[in-house]
């Protein structure tokens, strides 16, 4: 009975939409970068009795300082904004059945706009979407990979990845302009999105290299095979701080803690990942701790996405490739974060040229994850010691 009238009240506001010619035209092709800010609509009156939007964390949970805190804030602030309905759901246990049981209790509970960050919902997608079809499901970070490559996806499942390989290579390239050497990449699992953040940031340390004259630029490389920190970690990454490495990119959720906690021992430094980590580990670790982070934009892909589902101009059945849209880096959905260490080396304006670079096909950056890390090296040296655990 919710299910019906939850969808009774979704054609009366979109019947309502075409009527006055408020829906918006959008396009179901699946080229890479769809900008999809193009959905959104803030003008269009909100019909806040006919969406209920739940989000359902995956690995962690809503205070990650990562991809769940980020996507479940900016749920929140859409939906105070617009008057909506909003909750979250933890799953018991981090496994398929339990991510399931999440989703299919929040639509038994009247929650008809389904939110999921991670690349493991790809399993729980396929178990409950198809059989929704008044939901409209929003994954982020679920690649036809992780649905399987035989899996059609349906017209109220929306899906988004991110070229990480971009904004990985601008967070390699800023540290050796910025004056670092001795690098390091502690990824947490090296699953496709962590696999190309790495290689990305391989490719940008090795061309910042190249352009410097620069031969005696390390980077050390390995997998935590986890997405949290513990001493095991730490410790690993006390090996490599206190052998010289002065920066690690530290992309894989909460394995960051383990990076700052090594790094603090010796005044050394980190790079965050997916959303600007500045204050999380300078508050934890010390001040200026964090070089930079490489970001990419899963409150922005929020809101747009869910602007699009108020106003009628959703557009599902595709998954969308997001990454450079314009030569401001701001606009983008992957970029450097503004509390990087700009110094004379290495300035926003620089940044700047370099974004524009990159948007215009000047530099190029592989994405491809069949290779190993050291294949992207020409004169850097990449020491990859595989997984720690």
């Amino acid at each position: 009975m919710k299910k019906l009238l939850s969808l009774i009240l979704v054609l009366v506001m979109v019947l309502s939409l075409v009527a006055c010619g408020g829906e918006k035209e959008t396009s179901n092709n699946n080229d890479t970068n769809t900008n999809t800010e193009n959905q959104q609509d803030d003008n269009t009156p909100v019909d806040n009795t006919a969406f209920k939007v739940a989000m359902v964390t995956d690995y962690g949970d809503i205070t990650d300082q990562s991809f769940n805190q980020t996507t479940y804030e900016a749920c929140q602030a859409f939906c105070t904004e617009n008057g909506l309905d909003f909750t979250y759901f933890k799953p018991a246990s981090d496994s398929d059945e339990d991510r399931i049981a999440s989703i299919e209790q929040a639509i038994d509970e009247g929650y008809n706009v389904i939110v999921m960050p991670g690349y493991a919902f790809g399993k729980a997608i396929k178990e409950t979407a198809g059989d929704n079809p008044d939901v409209t499901f929003i994954a982020l970070d679920v690649s036809q990979a992780d649905l399987g490559e035989d899996y059609v996806v349906p017209s109220n499942l929306y899906c988004a990845v991110y070229q990480e390989e971009l904004c990985g290579y601008m967070a390699g390239y800023a540290a050796v302009k910025l004056g670092y050497k001795k690098l390091g990449f502690l990824g947490g699992m090296a699953v496709p999105a962590v696999v190309r953040y790495g290689y990305g940031f391989v490719q940008g340390v090795d061309a910042a290299a190249a352009e410097l004259g620069l031969t005696d630029v390390e980077v050390k490389y390995c997998y935590g095979n986890q997405f949290y920190g513990d001493a095991d970690i730490t410790a690993f990454m006390d090996t490599w701080y206190q052998a010289g490495t002065e920066v690690v990119f530290a992309c894989g959720g909460g394995i960051f803690a383990s990076a700052g906690e090594a790094a603090a021992k010796v005044n050394a430094k980190v790079i965050g990942v997916d959303v600007d980590q500045a204050a999380i580990i300078d508050g934890m670790f010390g001040a200026g701790m964090t070089v930079t982070s490489a970001m990419k934009g899963l409150a922005a892909t929020v809101r747009a996405t869910l602007a699009a589902v108020v106003t009628g101009s959703f557009a599902g059945g595709k998954i969308d490739t997001l990454g450079l849209v314009s030569d401001n880096p701001g606009d983008n959905y992957v970029q450097i974060a503004p509390s990087t260490q700009f110094n004379d080396n290495f300035t926003a304006e620089d940044y700047q040229a370099l974004v524009a670079a990159m948007h215009a096909g000047t530099i190029k950056v592989s994405n491809d994850i069949a290779k190993n890390a050291a294949d992207f090296a020409t004169v850097i040296t990449v020491v990859d010691q595989g997984n720690i655990k």
